[in-house]
């Protein structure tokens, strides 16, 4: 069925509610909306869905829930044995809009299909929900959120008997299961003889968890000593984190704890805050403005489902700077490395594992200890995967300490996932030390800066939504992997790693990275879970001025790849000369483009034969509408053809394939194919 038919089957079939009916009725006339919604199904990536909560085929809904988790059951039917089915699956879910109610559709579909479900009282974080799956012995495990996404998102991840998200070769299968389904009424409904499959959880799961995060703990005396006048602004942006983080400190040691209170209770709309993102600066405005008023040392923020930490400290001018990922998880190498060592408990075969656009900061720091360093992708289940490694080979390696840039760290074996809880926790503990030392958290990076270099990182995200966004990440991915990049800024590139080939022992993905002759990388990679491109920048100077400098140059090439992919008009198969296809050589299609080969571009178009014009108008995808018109070859803006790609008007797709152009000259071609255009941009 095309989009059209799918909506007006939810619309009609009795099985979809009356409020489903009525959301999508008040769709009628806006098309680009129905298609949106009903164009394909939510995707279930590499562990699970996540969408903007709304009723339709390509947002999250209960209707998209039951049918992930059916999917879901029937790969457990499928692929265990039924003393592994009997385990049963733990739920857990976080504050958002509907995740409650996601919750029990998961739990509900689970029992009706047979499989135990664990659900939590009420809101839990996804840490303990990993720590659940290995604690309880299930076969699975899931998480309703969509972590630190805006208000309107929510999302399903699943894990697996190790605790870790599931794996890709898994998330494929169940995939599978889940494609196969195509009619909603066919999935099952609770009924009174499997109601009971339902188990709720009481406080003893709490505490088991609690207990295994306070183990981590280091430095315990050192906490005793300065617990009580260590002040500690703390804020879980409405999320999770409240209860768990606060009892953690609380119980170890932290007397002096002062939390952020339009930001401490469960809030679906995030209190006002937009994006509640411990990343961002404006996501801890409130938690810092407080600090301010209390002298506070430390600033700790969780994401809503308390797997992410933000912090700020307070500088030597007395103002509080957010520290970026890399930063917190080279103070925590560093941190744990030489709190082990003074205990005697540093192993010969410890391991740091991070991931592959991960900072060398941590990595040179645990070198420099004797401690291996391993590279995984991007993703924490690679890291959980390693671990479980470690224990399948005796423990022939030692797990010291696992983080990613994205502000998730995991001390500790207890989960296989990213834990805010135990990261709060350390960092307290880190800060305290430095502060029984007369140093901030801050000065204690500088310190190993200047031991060990200054590092410096930028990450840049350019947001490309929808039909067109997607195609795009692609042509900008497929650009740099087709074309030679010699250089990147004033450095020149030395080498290039594509991990879609499935280099040094890792699986395939959707990576790019290059090295610099400086020692810097740049890394290029879609988001996964965000219609998102992200360029990741790093590199290393001997003093902050060196290590600015460079971040800033290459930065403003990549800004400048951003800005020329807005405005340059990319064609594929355009310039005449090429044994192997008409029209030779392609065009770049992104920011580099040496402007004598723009110029040669613009002259060939203007001499092009009318059939050459119809043969362009087959193969063209494009980016963006340019922002200036001055050639002829901007002003018949040709950019919306990538519509070819995408669009699902057959009649409209035949017109431009079979439209006479023979007898017209080369501009009035262009005009003709403009005229087209406009079409396809009014009918889309």
């Amino acid at each position: 069925m095309n989009y059209m038919d799918k909506y007006k089957e939810w619309v009609n079939n009795s099985y979809f509610d009356k409020e489903t009916k009525e959301e999508l009725l008040s769709l009628e006339g806006n098309e680009k909306e129905i298609e949106d919604r009903f164009y394909k199904d939510l995707e279930f990536g590499t562990a699970g869905l996540r969408g903007v909560i709304a009723a339709g085929t390509n947002r999250i809904n209960i209707y998209t829930v039951r049918r992930a988790t059916f999917g879901l059951a029937n790969y457990i039917i499928k692929n265990t044995t039924e003393e592994e089915k009997s385990r049963g699956v733990v739920i857990a879910h976080d504050n958002r809009h509907m995740s409650r109610e996601f919750c029990i559709e998961a739990a509900n579909t689970l029992a009706a299909c047979g499989i135990k479900a664990y659900i939590f009282d009420s809101l839990r974080t996804t840490p303990e929900l990993s720590f659940a799956v290995r604690n309880l012995n299930t076969i699975a495990g899931i998480v309703i959120t969509a972590s630190h996404n805006p208000p309107e998102y929510n999302g399903y991840k699943v894990y697996w008997e190790d605790g870790a998200q599931v794996m890709p070769h898994i998330a494929n299968a169940i995939t599978e299961e889940i494609n196969s389904i195509h009619d909603y009424s066919t999935i099952p409904t609770l009924t009174e003889e499997n109601k009971n499959l339902v188990v709720t959880l009481d406080e003893k799961a709490d505490t088991e968890f609690i207990e295994a995060v306070k183990k981590q703990v280091i430095r315990k005396e050192l906490i005793e000593k300065v617990g009580k006048e260590f002040k500690i602004v703390f804020t879980p942006l409405c999320g999770t984190g409240n209860k768990p983080i606060r009892r953690a400190l609380s119980e170890v040691g932290f007397e002096n704890i002062i939390v952020v209170k339009e930001e401490e209770n469960p809030d679906p709309n995030f209190a006002g805050i937009e994006y509640p993102n411990p990343e961002e600066q404006k996501a801890l405005s409130r938690g810092i403005e407080l600090a301010k008023r209390n002298g506070a040392d430390l600033v700790i923020a969780t994401d809503p489902d308390c797997d992410r930490v933000g912090v700020a400290v307070k500088t030597t001018t007395g103002d509080y700077a957010l520290l970026t990922g890399n930063q917190i998880g080279g103070l925590l190498t560093d941190y744990i490395i030489e709190g082990l060592k003074e205990k005697g408990e540093l192993k010969e075969n410890s391991t740091l594992i991070k991931t592959i656009v991960t900072s060398e900061f941590g990595a040179d720091i645990a070198k420099a200890n004797n401690v291996e360093v391993l590279n995984v992708l991007t993703g924490f289940k690679f890291i959980g995967e390693k671990i479980k490694s470690f224990e399948e080979n005796n423990n022939e390696k030692t797990y010291l300490f696992g983080y990613e840039e994205s502000y998730g760290y995991l001390v500790g074996t207890h989960a296989r996932d990213k834990d805010g809880v135990v990261a709060s926790v350390l960092i307290s503990e880190m800060a305290a030390y430095y502060y029984s030392k007369g140093m901030s958290l801050y000065e204690g990076l500088i310190s190993l800066y200047e031991k060990y270099g200054f590092f410096k990182e930028k990450t840049i995200s350019i947001t490309l939504k929808g039909i067109e966004g997607l195609a795009k990440i692609k042509d900008i991915i497929s650009y740099f992997r087709e074309n030679e990049v010699s250089s990147m800024g004033d450095f020149k590139v030395i080498d290039m790693k594509d991990y879609s080939k499935g280099i040094d022992n890792l699986p395939k993905a959707d990576v790019l990275k290059f090295f610099l002759e400086d020692g810097s990388w740049v890394a290029i990679r879609p988001s996964g879970t965000e219609p998102k491109l992200k360029f990741y920048i790093a590199v290393k100077g001997i003093n902050e001025n060196e290590a600015t400098d460079k971040i800033d140059n290459i930065n403003n090439y990549c800004i400048a790849v951003k800005e020329k992919g807005d405005d340059i008009v990319f064609l594929r198969k355009i310039v005449p000369g090429g044994a192997d296809q008409s029209y030779g050589i392609q065009v770049a299609r992104l920011a580099g483009l040496p402007e004598s080969v723009l110029e040669r571009a613009k002259t060939i178009v203007e001499e092009l034969s009318a059939n050459d014009i119809s043969d362009i108008a087959k193969n063209i995808r494009v980016g963006t509408t340019p922002k200036k018109k001055k050639t002829v070859l901007d002003e018949v803006d040709l950019t919306q053809m990538s519509l070819f790609d995408t669009i699902k008007d057959d009649d409209i797709i035949s017109e431009l394939r079979d439209v006479d152009i023979s007898h017209l000259t080369p501009i009035e071609a262009m005009n003709k194919l403009y005229e087209l255009q406009n079409k396809i941009k009014n009918r889309w």
